[in-house]
């Protein structure tokens, strides 16, 4: 059981993305499929208790090891990449698609009554969106549906993990105010930075100067 254990610890860390129960009863194929969801339930568990800085979650149909929230001011600072920026228009988008799924174009724009062509490319482009086939009817309309990346993004298991839409339009402030706090944080660095470059410029120029004076003391009068 310990190597099983260890065996699946190992797998769920070297994947990308959230390993789902059936891919890795797939690779253990020797191991009982209750088996294995017996030990990612302890596993589960025992990183719950730890209380350290990851926990083991499952999202989006599988199990992915995730970073403490509590440290995400830390875990920023390490990560220079600004996250996910969606717009007003596109989480509410987003949002239509997501509670109304499947869903074409025309219905989308029908709820929100603006166009949502900019606002769906976006979605595609961010991959939070698929184009789930096209709808039986004249002029054979893209039908829209949510991928396995919106749930990964949102912390949700399936689709019937979604929160109310008061909930959903909370998440969007959220994400506003870390936009916000991301954008000070990297101001501050950039501007330390700075400092550093004009301090090593005056201490560069500092020494080129002593050297430039005992040069000048060490040749002889002629």
């Amino acid at each position: 059981m310990e190597k099983v254990k260890a065996i699946i610890e190992a797998l769920i860390f070297a994947s990308d993305a959230p390993l789902a129960l059936e891919k890795i009863s797939a690779i253990l194929s020797e191991v009982e499929k209750t088996e294995i969801k017996e030990v990612l339930d302890n596993l589960v568990l025992e990183y719950n208790e730890r209380q350290g800085g990851i926990y083991l979650q499952e999202v989006a149909g599988g199990f992915q090891f995730r970073t403490n929230s509590e440290l995400s001011q830390w875990v920023k600072k390490l990560k220079i990449t600004k996250p996910h920026s969606i717009s007003p228009a596109a989480m509410e988008t987003l949002a239509i698609i997501a509670y109304k799924q499947p869903i074409v174009k025309s219905e989308i724009e029908g709820i929100r009554g603006v166009d949502a062509g900019a606002p769906l490319k976006g979605l595609l482009e961010k991959k939070l969106i698929r184009i789930v086939g096209r709808k039986d009817v004249p002029g054979k309309p893209i039908i829209y549906g949510t991928t396995k990346k919106f749930l990964e993004v949102f912390n949700l298991k399936n689709l019937l993990d979604l929160p109310n839409l008061r909930e959903f339009k909370e998440l969007n402030r959220q994400q506003d105010f870390l936009e916000q706090e991301f954008e000070e944080e990297k101001n501050e660095a950039e501007d330390k930075i700075e400092e550093e470059k004009i301090e090593v410029a005056d201490k560069f120029e500092e020494k080129v100067e002593v050297e430039e004076k005992e040069n000048t003391e060490e040749v002889p009068d002629i």
